[in-house]
């Protein structure tokens, strides 16, 4: 099980986007299609005051008929911020993400924005941990040494013509 710590580490692409509490939330849209992100961490200042995602966008002016020139990210964006710590696992990611049906959790680090922790990064971690698993074991079972090549069968090889046909 990895850390906040080391998920960050392993990112591609570190930078956290944020948005201004007086910003409008046509801005924060373009901003988050600009980087093809979901969710932005406002901030006034250096303080982070919450997060506004494309949920609260669907849900808060879309549906309410509201102008995403005329509304400030501040009337929709979400205040009760959840946020992790680099040294929590990624199991309480995923717990934490779960209970409160979010997908995007800031990481904290001595009172400043460190990062931010997505559900699609958290899957990716699971499958490289789980495939990473089943090299070992399929190592163990054939008796290879611990210089054996990774098995192609695992890497998720396209699927069997026989089960693949019977799904169409």
């Amino acid at each position: 099980m990895a850390t906040v710590r080391q998920l960050l580490n392993a990112k591609t692409d570190v930078s956290v986007h944020t948005i201004d509490v007086a910003a409008s939330v046509y801005e924060a849209i373009e901003v988050m299609s600009r980087h093809g992100i979901g969710a932005l961490v406002v901030t006034e200042g250096a303080a982070v005051r919450g997060i506004v995602t494309e949920r609260d966008y669907a849900r808060k002016v879309v549906l309410l008929e509201r102008s995403s020139r005329n509304t400030a990210v501040a009337d929709i964006m979400s205040r009760a911020l959840r946020y992790v710590r680099p040294g929590q696992s990624t199991d309480d990611c995923m717990a934490l993400m779960n209970a409160h049906r979010i997908r995007h959790l800031p990481v904290i680090d001595g009172g400043q924005l460190a990062g931010m922790v997505s559900i699609g990064d958290l899957v990716k971690n699971l499958i490289d941990e789980q495939q990473f698993a089943i090299d070992q074991l399929q190592t163990y079972v054939r008796g290879e040494s611990h210089d054996a090549g990774v098995s192609t069968l695992t890497r998720r090889a396209s699927l069997p013509h026989a089960f693949a046909t019977s799904l169409s």
